[in-house]
């Protein structure tokens, strides 16, 4: 069962709000996860962590990183979360904010692929 801190819970509804996505968060939401096969959710609390998106289904978590991610104290930081969700069974995929600004297209190709994997088949 997924838990989580009760604090969250409006910090992940607020950010589940479109003015408080961030603009890659917003763009990859309306290019392709909206319209996915496989539902996803944004801003899930799963443990003590809000995921940017989550799909319940496969198991699968998406989380865009901005530059504080790639400093030290981040990079420890998502190794640890990383390892928490990856005992929780849940497999994260990690793009860049850059990913999405400049390959989008290839960002959602290994999305797809990894959504195939997940499900041992394809989904188009």
């Amino acid at each position: 069962m997924d838990k989580y801190k009760s604090d969250n819970l409006e910090y992940a509804r607020q950010n589940r709000r479109q003015r408080n996505a961030t603009r890659q968060e917003g763009v990859l939401w309306h290019c392709y996860l909206k319209s996915c096969p496989v539902n996803f959710c944004r801003q899930y609390r799963m443990d003590n962590y809000i995921l940017d998106f989550y799909a319940p289904s496969i198991k699968l978590a998406i989380e865009l990183d901005g530059g504080q991610h790639y400093e030290d104290k981040g990079l420890a930081y998502d190794a640890h979360r990383t390892e928490v969700l990856s005992r929780l069974g849940v497999t994260v995929l990690r793009f860049s904010n850059l990913d999405i600004d400049k390959h989008l297209k290839r960002s959602v190709d290994q999305i797809v692929a990894q959504i195939e994997l997940l499900l041992g088949k394809s989904l188009y």
